[in-house]
């Protein structure tokens, strides 16, 4: 072969099929048999090692063995929400009766006390326990208070026989009103104890004074920041400020003339976002700003109220930093649009129909405006006004205060920062007042939430899967019953208790779903509580963040393929019903697409605004065995050491009795079958089941071991495995952790291949989706740890039913599966070579040659790239689209934009490996023409709650929507993408559009590491993924490349389990 010849490539795709690439010179030619034979060699070599040390045929034959004995039924969707739906409404029941005693009891306690202005009392002051001064005795209000680590309540150390009290740094923890509070409280503890008695899955549960004081049990130590300040105020929370008020529609006005520069204008802005701040979801606001004209502060918003969820709160806040002061006041227009807005919000029954009000922040009214007040709000005063004077300045305090008095509002004056937070939390009493004096204890429930406050929460986010961190709230206001004050309206402050929602998740058993199927909640806002796709968090660097907008994530952008909320609405409005969709779904963080047919049931849980729903799967989702055993039987097998159950699961509630707590669910079910705990309550149906799965995958645990003693294990198998849809795992190491690579693999820290509360482990879920009898392969790249696994579902039958009864697996090397590879994908050395141009005999272990194995995905399983030719097609790439950094030349930094997306991605990849890489980052132009020739399907997924990286700086991907110029931007960028798969679909050379999953870096881009990059922000993404189409059998195509060629041939070959007759399968070969 001449100098001048560039080299060659050779492809191979396994399981759909095998692919060979070559880039030659126009007469170089390449045998499409010679692939087709390396590809059935490899298949038969390859199903031979899965099978083999799986065990899957001895999995199979024994399911087959009893078939007779099992029984297939279909799952009734409506008997199912319906009894779970019931559990719900009793567990949440539960709670608010928890919360009705302690508002009776925090009630009485204040009607039978009398105020001391000068009560000496001495409380546990959670700062101050257990802390000692220089001299070893214990400091004024703290003292000796016994902690101890408690599971329940996240292993923090707590008291469960006493409530302490916190008190933030700006309250004054002896004033007298706040002693007598104290006292007053002090008769919860009682009460605190007795809910725990009577419901035992109780978490935490507190009393939020309106003096500013938290007393919280179980009692536990608060840690202040590192600045030594307790900045926590319970009246900021939003439990506190929804049970202590009804709805409402609140517009802003704030005045930007010249007189407010300076101090003023800090002050009035911070009063904007704390006033935003005790706003929630089910509240409505605007923001003026005014001088002598009035001014939306966004623009979008003019003449409406729009929801006060946290995305339009912090849009509002970024906004309101932006306001600049200048030219003079001119009150009387701002206070007509406000009136305006308001009047027609009730009028047209939009907003909360419920509360109204203005607040007014200035630092002066001249303007002589009671016309306005008689034209849209007397007589009846349907719009409170409050005012807060910013400033020193006393001129104009009179005219203020009369503003806020004669519409029944709040007059506040706020001269400094410190001065916000107190005067800002007064419109809460007034707003609470009708609540108060008609006794309306009206219980509310929260939005999903996730608690940072208390000790050591910030840990459970590297330990604990998403869906554990999140929670509920439900509060209830606490009324002063006092005859002599009853007409004041006094909010003595609100009661409430946490319930985590994967407790209440639980109660809709995972095992009964099945591998794709999930139950979800959602409020009235549509807003999702729990689901199984929800994200709450990101990565930022090395650490875990909630997202900022990850409790009001609606449900149409989980469940995107709802276009016509034909889901949503019923559900919102609290119907019951159900309904079918065709989805398009992915698992592997969006790499693998797949097509579902999900049944959707929905109903609503009585006394809350929450909506209940679940999905099964049709088909084998829909369709469940069981067997049985007796309980010796299935007990002996139940102990084996290489058996586990699913330990986030619920098999046995050991969360009842403190004597329970100890022991896993693994534990637990043991006693209990031996009869040394009765009085667990436990799933009878899915220990059942259990049981079963135990005896019958019994033999396996012998299969595995025989293989390790009697036969000379091939290094690079590392794990056996197998799991059922009961939860049950067994699995067998092959080789020792010194020698494994993949340590992490089925250990407690790989959730993704676990049982847990969300799903099915990835490898049962792809195995369901493939066809019985056939392994599915795929990489696995965690952290720059590579290996291989095979799995395949296990089938059973009774009848005329078939069901998924488990699957089944083996985890290997990738040095096996190139060593392999090498050996077979080379032609014999005494090859002809006579008629042949360039190499000969062909060979993947040549310098000449590159191999790639890929997935049926898409995803390199295996690939051999030569730094010297990747340096030739980065030279070419260059003419196209893409560069190669040349302060980093082991270092590929190229650059994609999205079709119909906001936010460009930058992709970092080292130029020498490419295993768990798409391969159409590797050659664009060659995975084109197998998608355009139906080899490869492309399909559309999206993704509503992706963190990108955006230059634009507002937080809400909402806000640059508003925008005509980045409409404009985003349009010439939606031009450019789709010119790019243009070019791709002619065969061009250039990049593959590959931006499938956004895994986004924040901080520093490691070649330019003194270059801060902007913050990650929310943003919707849509991303291609690709699946193989198993009818195309064999495709062969030539592609032009400027003074190259890419000369490909495919062909399919299928990794199919062979069966003897005896044992045959219900698929053929």
């Amino acid at each position: 072969m001449e100098t001048r010849t560039l080299g060659m490539r050779i492809l191979l795709k396994i399981l759909g099929c095998f692919c060979m690439w070559i880039l030659v010179d126009a007469q170089m030619k390449i045998p499409p048999e010679t692939v087709q034979q390396w590809a059935s060699v490899f298949s038969v070599q390859l199903r031979d090692f899965s099978t083999k040390y799986s065990g899957s045929l001895l999995f199979q034959k024994k399911l087959k063995d009893v078939e007779s004995i099992i029984k297939i039924a279909e799952l009734n969707g409506g008997d199912l929400l319906r009894d779970y739906s019931e559990e719900i409404e009793r567990m949440l029941g539960s709670k608010m009766k928890s919360v009705k005693r302690l508002a009776e009891s925090a009630e009485d306690a204040d009607l039978y006390h009398e105020y001391n202005n000068s009560l000496q009392f001495d409380y546990y002051n959670s700062m101050l326990i257990n802390t000692v001064d220089e001299d070893g005795n214990y400091v004024e209000l703290g003292g000796e208070f016994p902690l101890e680590e408690n599971e329940h309540f996240n292993n923090l150390p707590v008291n469960t026989q006493q409530s302490n009290i916190q008190v933030p740094t700006n309250v004054y923890n002896k004033d007298p009103k706040l002693l007598n509070a104290i006292y007053n409280s002090e008769a919860l503890n009682d009460v605190y104890i007795s809910n725990f008695l009577r419901d035992p899955t109780l978490t935490w549960q507190y009393f939020g004074s309106s003096f500013g004081f938290f007393r919280i049990y179980p009692g536990i130590k608060w840690t202040p920041d590192t600045n030594g300040v307790v900045a926590f105020d319970c009246r900021n929370r939003n439990w506190y400020i929804q049970a202590a008020t009804s709805p409402k529609d609140i517009i802003i006005m704030v005045d930007i003339s010249g007189s407010m520069k300076g101090l003023k204008m800090t002050i009035a802005k911070h009063t904007i976002n704390t006033i935003l701040d005790t706003l929630g979801e089910n509240d409505f606001v605007n923001v003026i700003a005014y001088t002598d004209y009035v001014r939306y502060v966004e623009p979008c918003f003019r003449g409406t109220l729009v929801q006060a969820d946290l995305d339009n709160r912090e849009h509002f806040k970024l906004l309101v930093e932006e306001l600049h002061v200048k030219g003079e006041a001119k009150i009387k227009n701002a206070m007509k649009e406000s009136f305006k807005i308001l009047n027609e919000a009730r009028m047209n029954g939009q907003g909360s129909m419920c509360n109204q009000a203005i607040m007014l922040i200035t630092d002066g009214a001249m303007e002589d405006f009671e016309s306005v007040f008689e034209e849209f709000n007397w007589p009846e005063r349907r719009v409170r006004v409050f005012t807060y004077l910013i400033g020193r300045e006393m001129t104009f305090a009179q005219k203020t205060k009369w503003i806020a008095c004669n519409n029944k509002g709040y007059y506040t004056h706020i001269s400094t920062l410190a001065d916000v937070q107190e005067n800002v939390m007064e419109y809460l009493h007034v707003l609470s007042r009708p609540m108060v004096i008609n006794h309306d204890h009206d219980i509310i429930w929260t939005e999903a939430y996730m608690d940072t406050v208390l000790p050591n929460t910030k840990e459970l986010f590297n330990t604990k899967a998403q869906s554990l961190l999140l929670m509920t709230s439900v509060a209830m206001p606490v009324f002063s019953k006092k005859k002599e004050t009853l007409s004041h309206g006094i909010l003595l402050g609100v009661v409430g208790t946490d319930v985590p929602l994967m407790e209440v998740m639980k109660l809709a058993p995972r095992y009964m779903l099945g591998p794709h199927g999930y139950a979800f909640l959602l409020n009235n806002n549509g807003y999702i509580l729990a689901h199984p796709d929800l994200r709450p968090l990101y990565k930022d660097g090395k650490k875990l963040k909630p997202k900022p907008n990850y409790n009001s994530v609606d449900l149409s952008e989980v469940e995107w393929e709802d276009t016509d909320e034909m889901l949503r609405t019923p559900m919102v409005k609290g119907e019951t019903g159900s309904i079918t969709l065709n989805i398009r779904a992915s698992v592997d963080k969006g790499k693998r697409p797949m097509y579902l047919i999900n049944n959707y049931f929905y109903t609503d849980i009585a006394e809350t605004p929450f909506s209940f729903g679940m999905v099964l799967t049709k088909g084998h989702g829909s369709l469940m065995f069981t067997g049985n055993v007796s309980v010796e039987e299935g007990l002996h097998d139940l102990t084996s050491p290489d058996l586990s159950i699913a330990s986030e699961w619920t098999y046995c509630e050991t969360d009842i009795d403190p004597d329970h707590r100890k022991y896993t669910q693994h534990q637990a079910v043991i006693r209990y079958l031996q009869g040394m705990e009765p009085d667990l309550e436990c799933d009878e149906l899915l220990l059942q089941q259990t049981l079963f799965d135990a005896v019958v995958t019994a033999p396996l645990e012998a299969y595995w071991n025989s293989l390790m003693l009697n036969d000379r294990l091939e290094p690079g198998v590392e794990t056996a495995f197998l799991g059922t849809r009961s939860g049950l795992m067994r699995l067998i190491r092959y080789a020792g952790t010194e020698t494994r690579v993949a340590k992490k693999f089925l250990t407690s820290s790989d959730k993704d291949n676990l049982f847990t509360i969300d799903h099915f482990p990835l490898w049962y879920r792809l195995a369901v989706e493939n066809t019985p009898g056939r392994f599915y392969y795929y990489p696995v790249n965690d952290k720059g740890v590579k290996y291989v696994i095979a799995t395949t579902a296990a089938m059973v039958s009774s009848g005329d039913r078939t069901a998924m009864a488990g699957a089944i697996g083996v985890q290997m090397s990738l040095d096996w599966l190139e060593k392999r590879f090498w050996a077979i994908a080379k032609q014999p050395s005494d090859t002809d070579c006579s008629n042949v141009e360039g190499v000969c005999p062909l060979s993947c272990e040549s310098d000449e040659l590159n191999c790639f194995l890929v997935d049926n995905n898409g995803f390199i399983l295996l690939s051999k790239e030569r730094n010297d030719t990747l340096r030739e097609r980065q030279k070419r790439r260059e003419l196209i689209l893409s560069s190669c950094l040349a302060q980093s030349p082991r270092l590929c930094t190229y650059q994609s934009q999205q079709p119909a997306r906001l936010f460009p991605k930058m992709t970092e990849m080292p130029c020498h490996t490419w295993v768990g890489r798409f391969f159409g980052e590797v050659d664009g132009s060659i995975m084109a023409s197998l998608i355009k020739m139906g080899m490869f399907k492309k399909v559309s997924l999206f993704d509503y709650q992706a963190m990108c990286k955006s230059s634009h700086h507002h937080a809400s991907s909402a806000r640059s929507l508003l925008s005509p110029f980045y409409i404009i931007l985003a349009l010439m960028r939606w031009l450019f993408s789709n010119a790019v798969m243009f070019v791709l679909d002619f065969n061009l050379c250039g990049l593959w559009h590959s931006d499938y999953f956004v895994d986004a870096k924040a901080g520093y881009h490691t070649s330019h590491k003194q270059k801060k990059v902007e913050a990650l922000q929310p943003c919707d993404t849509a991303y291609p993924g690709f699946m193989y189409d198993s009818s195309v059998r064999e495709a062969n195509s030539l592609i032009k490349c400027g003074r190259c060629q890419n000369i490909f041939s495919t062909h399919c070959s299928v990794c199919k389990i062979h069966t003897p007759p005896s044992q045959a399968l219900t698929t053929s070969m």
